[in-house]
């Protein structure tokens, strides 16, 4: 059973277009993507926000706000 969807894969392969044209930009700084972990990335939240069949992202990703008590 494939992981990622044909939608996913098109997104991830369009934000890697867009990066070697230099017009994929990140956040809202806007800034100029250089990287290709950060371009797959790009694509995989778009295909996320799409509804595409993308696995969850894993734990260690994601930020978790704790807090700890001290005593």
């Amino acid at each position: 059973m494939p992981r990622y969807g044909s939608g996913a894969q098109k997104s991830v392969k369009s934000a890697m277009h867009r990066k070697k044209s230099g017009t994929l930009r990140s956040g809202p700084s806007h800034k100029r993507v250089t990287s290709r972990k950060q371009a797959i990335a790009i694509g995989l939240n778009e295909a996320r926000e799409k509804g595409d069949k993308v696995p969850s992202r894993s734990s260690s990703s994601r930020r978790t706000s704790t807090t700890r008590k001290h005593k």
